[in-house]
């Protein structure tokens, strides 16, 4: 059985539920891989607000008791679709408080596994980051990037802000109108894209869990934009049953 960590956002889990169903090659329903989606986004603290210091509580430890409980129900292999959540500060709490707990169960890093797929893909990549300022902050994807020898393009602190906005802002951010996405948050992800085009970036990676609502599109002006969401969903089907993963 696969496991999701919902609730951080709440859409994004259901978007990575979503694209394990159609990445998943069957003819009918009984085919389709069993899948457990957790939500409990009233017991996570915003991953975020915990890396800038707004918060004092590390939601690592919820994080791995959420994973526990996939576990004692079933999952074998699970992941959590919040970019923030993996970086340093929160994610090695999570592996400490499963190795502690004798968690029987395999966690993939969706930044990671996203890092990974362009290095196959596209080894000469220019990647730009689309991110929360938390994400930006702690270094996560251009740590990782720069370990792949791929090369980082980042907003300026102005864009940045921008980008960060287009994710949280109350009166527009996806996290408060996800479905629909409100169009100035599209436009201002656009803008910020625009902007990195001139500074020669060949792939965009939507590094925010929820800009895949907002972006849902492959390509931006003929640019790839790399949705995680659908890369940890193809990954996690591998790992249960790989012969049902599409070509």
């Amino acid at each position: 059985m696969i496991g999701i960590v919902g609730g951080v956002g709440p859409l994004a889990g259901l978007d990575v539920f979503k694209k394990i169903i159609e990445e998943t090659d069957v003819q009918k329903d009984q085919e389709h891989l069993p899948v457990l989606l957790m939500s409990y986004p009233h017991l996570i603290v915003d991953r975020t607000e915990y890396i800038v210091g707004k918060v004092a509580v590390n939601p690592g430890y919820a994080l791995a008791d959420i994973i526990k409980k996939l576990a004692d129900n079933g999952a074998k292999v699970a992941t959590i679709p919040c970019n923030t959540a993996h970086a340093e500060p929160i994610f090695s709490v999570v592996e400490q408080e499963l190795e502690k707990n004798k968690v029987n169960i395999k966690l993939l890093h969706l930044v990671k596994e996203t890092v990974n797929h362009i290095k196959q893909n596209s080894p000469d990549a220019k990647v730009a980051v689309l991110s929360t300022t938390g994400t930006r902050n702690t270094g996560l994807y251009k740590n990782i990037l720069l370990e792949a020898d791929l090369e980082v393009i980042e907003p300026s602190l102005d864009w940045q802000n921008r980008v960060h906005d287009a994710i949280y802002h109350k009166d527009y951010g996806i996290k408060a109108f996800s479905s629909p996405v409100k169009e100035k948050a599209i436009q201002e992800l656009m803008l910020c894209m625009d902007e990195l085009i001139k500074e020669k970036a060949t792939h965009f990676i939507l590094g925010c869990t929820e800009l895949p609502l907002a972006l849902p599109e492959k390509t931006y002006k003929d640019i790839p934009l790399i949705d995680p969401n659908r890369i940890i969903a193809r990954a996690l089907i591998s790992e249960i049953d790989a012969s049902k993963l599409k070509k």
